[in-house]
């Protein structure tokens, strides 16, 4: 009985050292967070990564260059920089999970299609940008545009986010003049204006839906004239 006696006072002493080191740091984080650093009981053992969708999570690790001699209560600020720099990192907040995790949650900035370019194909956001993405590696499928067009790219972006289904089928865009676009889906063309939304682009659904219904095999579906969608069968 005194053994176990002994150990739980242990273990009541060390939760207290813990708890009232932590309300220490708390009421004065300018000395109190340098205390707490120096104990190995605050080492960061784990970190967890949510968000991420493309982003490899070895170039997160590198980028917060944290390791096991360093504390959890380190300044997260300097750490949600160094992320931060990362190109596709639209955003990111780090937290502390005690004793010794880091939880970092990441908003990329995701690709909306691929512009063909000399070295291939190159993943851009819906501003145009380049993301650092190879398509080799990263398994992605995007619309592949023949440049980096803001109407079209906003188009994708605004399907992708209302219409995620018919984004998916869009296998590339292409203006076909000046205020023209050519979306090719599987076995379908689609033709619209420049400025077709992604509300109207998706009348086509429920139009194909009727059509498979009907057996009929459609080649090409046309959105250029206003509250219609003409289809031509093959």
């Amino acid at each position: 009985m005194t053994r176990v006696f002994d150990v739980a006072r242990r273990l009541g002493w060390r939760a207290a050292v813990v708890a009232g080191g932590i309300a220490v740091a708390a009421s004065a984080p300018w000395w109190g967070t340098r205390l707490l650093a120096h104990l190995a009981y605050f080492r960061v053992r784990r970190v967890e990564l949510y968000g991420r969708r493309f982003i490899e999570p070895a170039d997160v690790l590198a980028r917060l260059r944290v390791d096991t001699n360093t504390s959890v209560w380190t300044d997260l600020g300097v750490l949600e920089r160094r992320v931060a720099a990362h190109p596709q990192v639209r955003s990111v907040e780090i937290e502390r999970r005690l004793p010794g995790t880091l939880v970092v949650r990441i908003t990329e900035d995701l690709p909306v299609a691929f512009v063909p370019a000399t070295q291939g194909l190159r993943a851009v956001d819906a501003a145009g940008r380049t993301l650092p993405i190879d398509p080799s590696r990263s398994g992605v499928d995007l619309p592949v545009v023949a440049t980096a067009d803001p109407a079209v790219l906003g188009l994708l972006d605004e399907v992708r986010g209302r219409t995620p289904e018919l984004y998916d089928r869009i296998s590339t865009v292409r203006r076909t003049g000046k205020d023209e676009l050519a979306l090719a889906l599987p076995g379908l063309t689609v033709r619209a204006m420049a400025d077709v939304s992604a509300r109207r682009l998706a009348d086509i659904i429920p139009v194909e839906h009727d059509l498979a219904r009907r057996h009929a095999h459609v080649a090409e579906l046309d959105l250029r004239f206003r509250d219609q969608v003409i289809a031509r069968l093959q």
